[in-house]
Parts: C-alpha cells; structure tokens; sequence
C-alpha cells in the first residue's frame, strides 16, 4: 500500500458527522475508508437510481426517452436532464422545455408517475426489478420521492457506478447518450454553486464540464459526470482518469461540502493518477 493510497480518503476522518467512502480505479484497485456498508440518507444521489431505471425503460419499450411527459410537454430526456421547466418541488412549469436548466426533483417523480402507469406496478417494485435487485444494491431502498428518497451504502452505489460506466444494464449505446450532455448550450444554476453558463448534463447525472466553482476537483476532466444531494452524499464518475469516488455522511450538505469535497475529490485523482498500478485493496 502506497502512501498516497493509504491517505486518498483520511480526509473524511475531520468531516462533521459520520462518513464512509470508497474510491476505485479502472485496474479494479480499490480504498476505503469507514463503514462502507452503512446506510445513509442519498437525497437526490437518487436521481442516478431513478435515472437508470427510466435507462431500462427505454431499452424495454415501456417508457421511450423521447416520449413526452404529459404534465410539462416536455420528451423524457429533456426532463431527465432538467430542461423540462418544471420548478424544484412543485408542479409550476417556470420555462418552455429546453429553454433552460432548471433543476427539479418534481421533473423526476413526474418520470416515476409515468413509469408506474406504463409499466402497471409501483415505481419502486419496478426499480427493484430493473436496477437494484440485479445489481445486488441489498441495502437500497426507496422511501418516498423518486428524485430524493433513497437509503444505501457506500457498497451499493459502487454497484451502481459499474452500470453507469459499462453496459451491464443497458446497451453501451444508450448509456453513452445518457453520458453526453443534453442540449449543450443551456445555462442554469447547479443547487449550492450558483449559476453556471453553460450547465451541462446528462439524462441523469451532472456533467463537470467547466463549471467553477463546482463539488468536484478542479482538476477533474470536463467529462466528469455524478451527482450530490443535500444529506452531504455525493458521487463521481472521472471517464479521462479512469476513477470513481462514492462519498456519504450524516452532516446535511453546506459550506463544509462545498469545500471538503473538492479537496477530497482531488486527493484521489492524485491517488488515481500516481504511477503505481499494481492491483491492490486497501481498508481503513
């Protein structure tokens, strides 16, 4: 174990409230730091669940990313990627769709509704069915919003970022439009950082892009994509540096986030960039 590997994670030891995190590299080398099985609230890190689920919809025929949601006008993937015009937590539509970058949870209990009628069962039975349950996600659940209401561990989401990064759910096709951004030249604000011109993303997960200030490193790729939530979780996917960092805690997100996470997220990229290579499974 190499002094950088030993050190990737430490950082989460002086966070407020109790952390877990796990960092993997593509040659399957991994670190970990607390209790990485612990449930923790995902806030709006649920979005990526919920996201994949509408993935498999799509590949199925139940739900097309191109359909339109009946409530905003708005196809499927424009909502997915917050261009539907939906406000954040109520039904207003703010905007005409793919006019801007409004991020909504609304957006995506809209997309679980829709789900739920074409695929006749309940959206979380169905995103037990299609995501968690062949992903091993065994501490997952879903209790309330669709956008925000998910419990797991540090392990589950591991499970998760696997099926983001290689076809194992879906065809490498529709994951590979579900990275790319959509509709590149929206602006908007990213929750906590303020506006960002443009403010790319995907069906789903947040793209870095060159936003600043942002809750990744600065020195991340720009193809960088994931997503954090307000319950002080967060996840990254960096495709150039060919790493994954899960981190949760039981501190809400704030200012500490807005500074600790970057740090940390920069600290594993130089974990993940060090010349060592040599497969390897540390535990803290």
């Amino acid at each position: 174990m190499t002094d950088a590997g030993a050190g990737a994670l430490c950082e989460i030891d002086d966070w407020p409230g109790t952390a877990a995190a796990a960092a993997v590299r593509s040659d399957g080398t991994m670190i970990q730091r607390g209790d990485i099985e612990r449930v923790f609230e995902l806030a709006s890190v649920t979005k990526l669940v919920t996201a994949m689920a509408l993935l498999v919809a799509h590949e199925e025929g139940t739900v097309a990313l191109d359909q339109v949601e009946p409530h905003t006008g708005a196809t499927v993937a424009d909502v997915l990627a917050h261009a539907g015009g939906v406000a954040f937590d109520t039904l207003d539509l703010l905007h005409r769709p793919q006019h801007k970058r409004l991020y909504s949870s609304t957006g995506y209990e809209l997309l679980a509704d829709l789900l739920a009628a074409r695929a006749g069962m309940p959206f979380a039975e169905y995103l037990h069915l299609a995501v968690t349950q062949p992903l091993g996600m065994t501490t997952f659940s879903l209790e309330g919003s669709a956008g925000a209401g998910g419990r797991g561990s540090v392990t589950d989401l591991l499970r998760l970022t696997a099926a983001w990064r290689t076809p194992i759910l879906v065809h490498d096709a529709t994951l590979k439009r579900a990275r790319a951004t959509h509709l590149p030249e929206l602006d908007g604000v990213v929750p906590g950082f303020g506006h960002q011109s443009p403010n790319p993303w995907g069906l789903g997960p947040e793209k870095r892009g060159h936003k600043s200030p942002h809750w990744t490193a600065p020195s991340s790729s720009a193809e960088t994509y994931g997503h954090f939530g307000r319950a002080g979780t967060m996840l990254w996917i960096d495709p150039e540096d060919t790493v994954t960092l899960v981190a949760l805690c039981t501190e809400p997100f704030g200012p500490w986030a807005a500074t600790a996470w970057p740090l940390l997220s920069e600290t594993v990229l130089a974990w993940a960039r060090s010349i060592d290579t040599e497969p390897r499974s540390t535990t803290n």
